[in-house]
């Protein structure tokens, strides 16, 4: 083993010899007072974060006379308790109400609702309205029902009777020289013209 490899250099190594900890000394915040200051105290309600170093004769001496609501009116003090039991002085907004603007409840998915600078969600919904625009207004088997018939939805009755009558002529085994292959094509397009009488459509 080569300890003088350089992959040696990178492992950390616990020292020997702990280096003692110097602790920094304060003198006492507290006017004339020489001794050394190894006790916070806070400044105030103004100055958070921020401490005073006493002795212990002066921190206790601070600490009785301390009043965090000095120069609040008792309003002022009933408010903030208030503000603190309720969200512990953190800001707050409203829920699901935008400024100036309806509630996001009413249609969250509308494109003015959200920041959209490339214009990509206005483009998407732009897209998707004239297929929502285009909605069947017959039911699914309705449509099928056309499709099987080779009709669109635009069709009249007197076209889906014009059609019915072309096909059943077609497809009908005595037209076919009696084969029965077309026979489930044939029960296909009965089918389909009775869906459509019960859809009223003829």
């Amino acid at each position: 083993m080569d300890l003088n490899s350089p992959l040696f250099d990178r492992i950390r190594v616990k020292p020997e010899q702990r280096q003692e900890r110097r602790e920094t000394r304060f003198r006492c915040d507290a006017p004339g007072c020489e001794a050394a200051g190894e006790y916070r105290a806070p400044m105030g309600r103004l100055r958070e974060g921020q401490y005073f170093c006493f002795c212990l004769e002066h921190v206790r001496e601070y600490n009785n006379s301390y009043n965090y609501f000095n120069g609040m009116s008792d309003e002022a003090v009933a408010r903030y308790l208030k503000d603190d039991a309720t969200t512990g002085h953190r800001p707050t907004w409203s829920m699901g109400v935008k400024r100036g603007q309806a509630s996001f409840r009413e249609d969250p998915l509308r494109p003015e609702n959200f920041a959209d600078p490339m214009g990509l969600y206005r483009q998407r919904a732009h897209r998707a309205r004239p297929q929502a625009e285009a909605s069947p207004r017959y039911s699914a088997v309705t449509i099928k029902a056309l499709n099987a018939l080779g009709l669109d939805e635009t069709a009249g009755a007197e076209a889906i009777k014009t059609r019915y009558k072309e096909l059943v002529k077609r497809h009908h085994p005595d037209a076919n020289g009696g084969d029965r292959s077309c026979e489930e094509r044939l029960r296909e397009i009965i089918h389909a013209y009775k869906t459509l009488r019960a859809a009223k459509l003829v």
